[in-house]
């Protein structure tokens, strides 16, 4: 006789991209993805400020109730742990204990923001090189770049002081969810995210404090950094159906969770394009990062769990490179008088890219700058009237964007660490063939596409694994 539902256990996973939120069910037993749902958020919003990039948590909460309405509701009610993993380095506040309302939508039981700020997101850009170079030294491994939590706070403390007075708590959105899921009065923060908002020491597990307090930063908005892998806490409410005092884990880096997903062994480096883009191999057991930030290296070394590290050339030019290109396509044609919709551009440029093997034309993809290096600009060289075609300029442009990640963490430097297999995963890589091809001519190591890893899955992986 078949098992009903209710005799299963699952494990939910939630991750809070850049541009989407995806959410899965995990079956606590058999490991195996038995539910997973995705929608776009499209929540960016405009700024004054220039540079600023910022999006609304409720748009945000909204897709994430869509998402978590789609599940079906018998196995959410059998869900025993929910993980939480969503873009690092950003901001947003709230107040504490008014920060959301809780009710009844269409008969469902739900949170929405209430009393919050936009999110400030790791995009953010007005934090400029010369505002940077007047905050203090952290006390860390890590450096601090425009985006980062601590400098978009320091950022506020000297232009809208009375800004920040509104507010009592501070976190990422994936923080601020599960701080909210379990009613937290203070937030909670795991070390991945704690280390990407900039003045975390990673050795001592702690802020930096005196060095902030004498900057006369608001150190009550920090939050209470916890072990990434943990637990924050129980939730407050049932939620979509999922019970009252369900265990909810702090919220961890997606990037962490990406690769938790699919780094079988410490011999596998991971090749992540969505957005952004990353190359990430582990640092053997007992690795200590340098005492000091090194601004100028375009590897850095995020904590991963346990008291490891990931050497990670992490580069702000992935797949937003592509949908620039596609974007600036696009508006051109209409002001051509042609209008014809994203999707079909992109997939005619890869369909074009595919039937150009190779280009002499170079492509430097780096328009958003890069972290070590933030006044670098894209460029496009070696032009002549034989390397315009679509596809030409489309190859060129996926294979500018996986040279630029080779000349941050060169091929040779993997080999030198016993990196035997590259494991490709991420939206872009999924989408693009061109991309997929470029990986592999990069990098003289079997690059292993295929499997549907993503960050909304290793969070979930994490809670299961650490039961």
């Amino acid at each position: 006789m078949a098992l009903s539902s209710s005799s299963y256990k699952y494990v939910l996973g939630m991750d809070f991209g850049t541009t989407s939120i995806k959410v899965v069910l995990i079956d606590t037993q058999s490991k195996e993805i038995t539910d997973s749902y995705t929608l776009p958020t499209k929540a960016d919003s405009s700024n004054t400020v220039e540079h600023a990039k910022e999006q609304d948590p409720e748009r945000i909460i909204d897709t994430l109730n869509q998402c978590i309405a789609a599940l079906p509701r018998d196995k959410l009610q059998n869900v025993t742990k929910i993980g939480v993993s969503g873009q690092m380095h950003g901001v947003m506040f709230w107040k504490a204990g008014t920060g959301c309302s809780w009710g009844t939508r269409d008969a469902v039981h739900m949170f929405w923001p209430s009393e919050t700020s936009q999110l400030m997101t790791w995009q953010d850009g007005r934090c400029s090189s010369d505002f940077l170079s007047t905050l203090p030294q952290p006390n860390s491994h890590l450096s601090v770049a425009t985006g980062f939590g601590c400098a978009t706070i320091f950022w506020h403390l000297r232009h809208r002081p009375e800004f920040l007075a509104e507010f009592t708590s501070a976190g990422t959105i994936h923080d601020y969810v599960v701080a909210m899921l379990c009613g937290l009065d203070k937030c909670l923060m795991s070390t991945q995210n704690a280390a990407s908002w900039g003045y975390f020491n990673t050795r001592s597990h702690q802020w930096n404090l005196d060095i902030l307090e004498d900057s006369g930063f608001p150190v009550h908005l920090l939050p209470d950094p916890v072990q990434s892998g943990c637990y924050a806490g129980l939730s407050c409410a049932e939620w979509h159906g999922i019970p009252l005092q369900t265990p909810v884990a702090a919220a961890l880096g997606d990037f962490q969770c990406s690769v938790y997903s699919c780094m079988t062994d410490r011999t596998s480096a991971v090749l992540n394009v969505s957005t952004s883009a990353q190359l990430t191999y582990a640092m053997p057991a007992g690795f200590e990062p340098p005492t000091t930030p090194d601004p100028s290296s375009p590897v850095s070394y995020f904590p991963y769990f346990d008291g490891t590290y990931l050497a990670v050339a992490a580069s702000l030019n992935g797949g937003n490179v592509m949908a620039t290109f596609v974007e600036m396509l696009t508006s051109w044609m209409k002001e051509l008088g042609t209008d014809v919709d994203d999707s079909t551009i992109y997939s005619r440029l890869i369909k074009a890219a595919l039937d150009q093997e190779s280009s002499d034309l170079t492509v430097s993809p780096t328009i958003f700058g890069e972290r070590h290096n933030t006044s670098s600009l894209g460029q496009v060289c070696n032009i002549s009237v034989s390397n315009i075609s679509v596809g030409q300029v489309t190859r060129a442009l996926c294979r500018g964007i996986m040279d630029n990640l080779a000349s941050m963490l060169p091929p040779e430097a993997l080999l030198e660490s016993g990196v035997t297999q590259i494991m490709g995963s991420g939206s872009a890589l999924s989408r693009n063939e061109v991309l997929r091809q470029e990986a592999e001519r990069a990098f003289p190591l079997p690059v292993l596409f295929g499997k549907d890893v993503d960050s909304a899955v290793g969070a979930a992986m994490i809670v299961i694994d650490r039961s």
